[in-house]
């Protein structure tokens, strides 16, 4: 798999670390970049690594996955073109807290830390730009830990999948596909629940029309009827056929 320059410097100026910079400093910064590639099931990093580089996604996808002490993996975040990985902990020297896993093969550029710092030494709206992106990484986190605790199962499996139609949503003729490889077992550790409870909702839903699963395929039919769900607006959904 290759990438041209063009889809390299698309993917930086995508990154919200790299907004409102002008067009040569982009170029500057892709300059100093080293492409990397990952096939699919192979990591970028692993977690407790020392965060010495990070990266921006340049094409294919890749998920944030983390084993909790009592042994559990659960899956942080699912990342496409124009993620960063390890931007935070790679600016401030500490080990990785997780680790990026190829969903499919990958390529992203990358940065060692020393390098980044003397970017943002020549650029200050670089570090700004970090700032914003800490305080949003933050916020996502704080939603996460309260809809952990305040949500039922339902209701955050189908959070989780409208998350990922967000961003990776491609129209097809039943509906909507989530174009990336999704296991019940990847939407279980998203939502903070086992795969039995994963496979029993998404066996009503397919019965009601919602949705259509197939293996490592989800496709949304009626994602209204999963925003009902996942924000609780009205009583469970009558049942319909499936046509």
């Amino acid at each position: 798999m290759s990438v041209s320059e063009s889809e390299a410097y698309g993917a930086v100026m995508r990154s919200p670390l790299f907004q409102n910079l002008e067009p040569a400093v982009c170029e500057e910064v892709v300059d100093e970049a080293r492409p990397c590639r990952v096939s699919a099931g192979e990591y970028y990093y692993h977690q407790g690594e020392a965060a010495t580089s990070f990266y921006i996604l340049a094409k294919g996808q890749v998920k944030l996955t983390q084993i909790t002490p009592e042994g559990h993996q659960i899956i942080i975040k699912a990342l496409g073109p124009g993620d960063g990985m390890g931007i935070i902990v790679a600016l401030s020297g500490m080990d990785y807290p997780v680790a990026a896993e190829a969903a499919e093969d990958s390529l992203a550029l990358g940065w060692e830390r020393e390098a980044v710092r003397g970017l943002m030494l020549r650029y200050p709206q670089l570090a700004l730009n970090g700032m914003e992106l800490i305080a949003h990484r933050f916020a996502d986190l704080q939603d996460r830990l309260h809809e952990m605790a305040t949500k039922r199962v339902e209701q955050r499996v189908a959070h989780a999948l409208l998350k990922l139609v967000r961003q990776f949503g491609k129209k097809d003729d039943t509906g909507v596909l989530i174009d990336m490889p999704l296991s019940r077992q990847d939407l279980a550790e998203m939502s903070g629940t086992n795969i039995y409870q994963v496979s029993r909702l998404l066996s009503k839903w397919e019965q009601a029309g919602i949705v259509h699963s197939q293996r490592m395929r989800v496709v949304l039919c009626h994602a209204h009827e999963l925003v009902i769900i996942a924000e609780d607006l009205s009583p469970p959904f009558p049942h319909r056929s499936a046509s």
